[in-house]
């Protein structure tokens, strides 16, 4: 919120993930109660200031002017906050309460709701596509059918002792139909939920709606406001990093299946609607799947290979049928933003990977290592093996650190790992971080493997190639250096003797990745090559492999043949269509 996102920021980008895991996450993206209390604030001196005049009173009644005053503040201000959809939602709501109540009788409060989803939905087509959309309208109708669901108001109780915990009973009791009918909505959308979202929520909501927001708001007249909001803030923060510090804060689940969603979305609602409670109970078993859905992973004597899109840079997970390893983690995107944070930590939740078991780092390079510091911070213990130099500032991250070497093989679940690359005591201070890439290759019980190269180059290739030339043999290559001309020679090419060839590439790279003449190289040999500017992440098992962007198309896309798709129809068949030559810069 405007003002309020600045003041509840921590730094490092770790503000987000408080937030999340104690389920305040709406008061600072999706709600729009600081709008409406801006419009009550602003409607409040437009009415004070009406009356002090006759000629304006009798021109129009100081209410009257007071409700369109508000509304028009509140737009502006909306505006200012950079009208998303919360804000729309919230101004469309507040425009078509003043119009109604000054031209006509008011309407249903959950037909003004759906009326004001419509024009939200006219103003920005694409605002369906946003979890913001259906958070703030779904927690709305909530709000309102627990309202209507409550017998007729009686007068307010006497003594302001009574009024205080009347206030408290209906704050509490509103917060629980949001926590409650929101849960199931959550999961569907971030497979998250705060499990300390009731009592986060207690606090945070007044302090926030009653005490943080209008200092904010007045410090744009004052900034001493803005510095007692800050200290305020303090003990809130406190307060949620405490919670945030219990072990189970949050409960994170794998991506459900599409049926599995929509019974549990349906069971969200029938516990929320005002029903008998022996009604409302038959929601429990439709959404309690949301809460472990069935992921599989790959049978004994099998893997899976997920190469993510990360854009310009690597990262590839390995999963067997107990364990998971990740090689390379994929570029820095800024300050506070990485590859680990924004794709793989949530692709490893999707999966329902709950350990890493083994984080391979190639090199040292920033598109390769950009993503360690999220996976690392959230599993200390995992086994890193990397070609680091002693005092890099990952290993100090690191509990159990390996040097990768040649030479180095273990099992799991019936899948043999074996580095390849580099000799062991290979000097790695001094010296171009490509030349040191670790080399892993994979294969299963069924004669499935997949070579991942980091960034290779031809010399490091032609090693491979006069010592192990036995080894390199793979159905799947993950294509050296992105496909830069320094790599992929046809004598590397020739040993590993690939079904496919996957390239980890950025859309339109500034490095012209994948070369031309790489590309040429691929296609004279009869190598299909899957580029995941293309295809987005590649999956790859026993059953065959898919492009997301394939399986999950855009509006915009072309619905026909993918012009880069891989669909392979089985472990040794290969369906894939190499990308044009020219589409480099």
């Amino acid at each position: 919120m405007c003002g309020g996102r600045t003041l509840l920021s921590i730094p490092n980008g770790k503000g987000w993930a408080l937030y999340r895991q104690t389920g305040i996450s709406h008061l600072i993206s999706i709600s729009g109660l600081h709008i409406t209390l801006f419009a009550a604030m602003a409607g409040l001196l437009v009415g004070a200031g009406w009356r002090r005049s006759v000629r304006l009173r009798h021109w129009l009644p100081a209410p009257v002017a007071a409700r369109w005053g508000g509304l028009v503040f509140a737009t502006l201000y909306a505006l200012m906050a950079g009208w998303g959809v919360p804000a729309q939602r919230t101004v469309c709501m507040l425009a078509l309460a003043v119009v109604l109540r000054s031209f006509g009788p008011p309407w249903p409060a959950l037909l003004l709701c759906a009326l004001t989803g419509a024009l939200v939905t006219l103003l920005d087509p694409w605002a369906m596509l946003q979890p913001g959309f259906w958070l703030s309208f779904a927690a709305v109708a909530l709000l309102m059918m627990a309202d209507a669901a409550q017998p007729a108001v009686s007068p307010e109780p006497p003594g302001w002792r009574a009024r205080l915990l009347l206030a408290l009973r209906r704050a509490a009791r509103a917060q629980w139909v949001i926590t409650a009918g929101l849960a199931p909505l959550t999961l569907v959308l971030f497979q998250q939920i705060s499990l300390v979202g009731l009592p986060a929520n207690w606090v945070a909501v007044p302090v926030v709606t009653f005490v943080i927001t209008p200092l904010a708001l007045l410090g744009t007249l004052w900034p001493g406001f803005w510095t007692l909001a800050g200290w305020l803030l303090q003990p809130l923060l406190a307060w949620l990093q405490w919670l945030a510090s219990w072990p189970a804060a949050s409960w994170g689940v794998p991506e459900a299946t599409a049926l599995v969603m929509a019974f549990g979305l349906l069971g969200g609602l029938l516990l929320a609607l005002p029903l008998p409670w022996r009604l409302r109970l038959l929601g429990v078993p439709l959404a309690l799947p949301l809460l472990w859905p069935a992921v599989p992973r790959p049978p004994v004597g099998e893997f899976e290979l997920v190469a993510a899109d990360v854009g310009q840079g690597s990262a590839v997970v390995i999963r067997t049928a107990h364990h998971t390893l990740v090689h390379d983690t994929g570029p820095r995107f800024s300050v506070d933003s990485d590859a680990g944070q924004r794709v793989l930590l949530p692709l490893l939740q999707a999966l329902g990977d709950t350990q890493l078991d083994t984080l391979v780092l190639s090199h040292r390079d920033l598109d390769h290592v950009g993503g360690a510091p999220a996976l690392l911070a959230r599993w200390p213990q995992v086994h890193l093996l990397s070609s680091l130099e002693a005092g890099h500032p990952l290993l100090a991250q690191a509990v159990h650190h390996e040097t990768c070497a040649a030479g180095q093989q273990w099992d799991w679940d019936g899948v043999h790992f074996q580095m390849l690359f580099p000799a062991p005591g290979a000097q790695l201070v001094g010296v171009k971080p490509n030349t040191v890439s670790c080399v892993l290759k994979v294969i299963d019980a069924v004669g499935r493997s997949a070579l991942l190269t980091g960034d290779l180059e031809a010399a490091q290739e032609h090693t491979l190639v006069v010592q192990s030339p036995a080894l390199l043999a793979s159905n799947v290559l993950l294509v050296p250096h992105h496909g830069s001309h320094t790599s992929s020679s046809e004598e590397f090419l020739r040993a590993v003797g690939p079904k496919v060839a996957v390239v980890q590439v950025g859309y339109r790279s500034r490095f012209g990745h994948p070369h031309p003449e790489v590309l040429a190289r691929y296609q004279a040999l009869s190598v299909p090559v899957v580029r995941s500017d293309h295809c987005g992440a590649w999956r790859w098992s026993a059953n065959g492999a898919t492009c997301t962007r394939d399986v999950q198309k855009r509006l915009w896309h072309w619905q026909g043949p993918a012009a880069s798709g891989s669909v392979l129809p089985a472990a040794g068949a290969v369906v894939a269509t190499d990308s044009p030559a020219g589409e480099h810069e």
